[in-house]
């Protein structure tokens, strides 16, 4: 007991100090969107509470996870309450008469369900059970408020960074045969169908998360704690340290930086043409160009393509249909961040190597860092950290020479790939050999 006490003091504190940096982050941000004269994403959580929320899809998939910790009865009464809520909220908003302009009529029940358990946790709760609600809550509710938190992300993007280097980007994918610029017209060939079915892809990644996520937690509820490394760490981490980079590298995308093209509204009067998904740009000396305080500066890397990528590793240790629906959903969100105009080529590229450096990082901690593991992440994060120069500096030079500098944008993403498979192999726990009965000599 004296050492399980021990064991559990340095987990204490390190949840701890993790709240206290989260709480931190989150009051900055707030403060932060307030000067630029928008909601945090405090605020924005807490009009949910009423309001009707921005995605009752993503609250009902946090309640999901949450639910990995309760016995079936408890799910059952979760779901019960949730969907109880939401039609007492629908009819209140129905005699009140008001209108829903925008966000979903459903969704309130689950942050109802979610918060309710947070405090039956506080109160009602002790010891190993206390936490293991509380985690499991606070894995729902985390997962709700890194979405919040990206949204005011973008909203600081595009007021903070009033000039984006759409022009070095669209110059280097000239490497990679225009890309973007072709898959927007094998959409546009697809039809509305298509269209469609890409679109729901790209809109509900999260939902995707949180299936794969469930089912590595499948197992919490009975076993009483949760695995070292799952799927919402990665996705969590990808969505926080992303913007930063938007930070330092603002693009918009060829649909706002090239023209409207078939999908609607684009750059309009801020566009420098209509060029996409027709006529790719003029091989020329980019520099960079003003652009409104409304779009999001959220390309350069594709978070979308790396949270697909980390949906995918993980979708590996699942059955053969999970292992299908994650490559389906890779592939089919790789068309949509090109075919909708959203990403350059070399924005996947690099979000591919930006999601196997945070999952290799992440796996590192649950493990243990070793020289294998810090080889592996050092070339992760060198790898992403030329690519960014190459993207600035070399951009013309790789226009001219597509035949030199494709391959080697190919090769340097291949390099972490097969980096990170060769090495986590390794950390692979192996399975002891099946014992052989020894031979028994026969009576004659």
């Amino acid at each position: 007991m004296a050492a399980f006490t021990t064991w559990r003091r340095p987990r204490a504190m390190l949840y701890a100090v993790a709240g206290v940096v989260a709480l931190g982050f989150f009051v900055a941000l707030e403060i932060t969107a307030r000067r630029y004269g928008l909601p945090g994403p405090v605020t924005n959580q807490v009009q949910e509470v009423v309001l009707p929320p921005k995605s009752g899809f993503l609250l009902y998939a946090g309640m999901a996870l949450m639910m990995v910790v309760l016995t079936w009865r408890q799910r059952f009464i979760a779901v019960g309450a949730a969907i109880g809520i939401d039609v007492v909220f629908l009819l209140v908003r129905w005699a009140v008469g008001a209108k829903l302009t925008e966000g979903h009529p459903f969704g309130n029940g689950a942050l109802w369900v979610m918060l309710g358990c947070m405090v039956i946790a506080l109160t009602r709760r002790t010891g190993r059970e206390r936490a293991l609600l509380l985690k499991g809550a606070g894995l729902g509710l985390v997962l709700v408020a890194g979405r919040k938190t990206g949204d005011t992300w973008l909203l600081i993007t595009a007021k903070s960074r009033p000039a984006v280097l759409d022009r070095y980007l669209a110059t280097a994918d000239h490497a990679l045969g225009n890309p973007s610029w072709l898959a927007g017209r094998i959409v546009e060939a697809m039809g509305p169908i298509g269209a469609h079915v890409l679109d729901y892809v790209y809109i509900q990644l999260p939902v995707a998360a949180v299936i794969v996520t469930i089912y590595q937690l499948r197992n919490v509820a009975v076993e009483r704690r949760f695995p070292r490394h799952h799927l919402v760490r990665t996705f969590l981490a990808i969505g926080l340290l992303g913007p930063a980079i938007y930070m330092v590298f603002p693009v918009v995308g060829p649909i706002f930086a090239y023209g409207s093209g078939a999908f609607g509204t684009g750059g309009e009067h801020w566009a420098l043409a209509n060029l996409w998904p027709h006529t790719p740009p003029p091989i020329s000396a980019p520099h960079s160009m003003p652009f409104d305080e409304i779009t999001p500066r959220n390309c350069m890397p594709s978070l979308h393509t790396a949270w697909a990528t980390a949906i995918f590793i993980h979708s590996r240790q699942g059955p053969r249909l999970l292992r299908y629906a994650g490559t389906f959903w890779l592939i089919a969100t790789l068309g949509a961040t090109l075919g909708f105009g959203y990403h350059y080529g070399v924005d996947l590229i690099a979000g591919v190597v930006f999601a196997l450096t945070i999952e290799a990082a992440l796996r590192s901690l649950a493990r243990g860092w070793d020289r294998s593991a810090t080889q592996l992440v050092a070339h992760g994060v060198a790898v992403f950290a030329a690519l960014l120069v190459a993207y600035r500096y070399l951009p013309v030079e790789m226009a001219r020479h597509p035949w030199l500098f494709g391959p080697l944008l190919l090769l340097a993403m291949g390099s972490v790939i097969h980096g990170y498979v060769r090495t986590t192999r390794l950390w692979e726990p192996k399975a002891a050999p099946a014992l052989r009965p020894e031979p028994q000599p026969e009576l004659v």
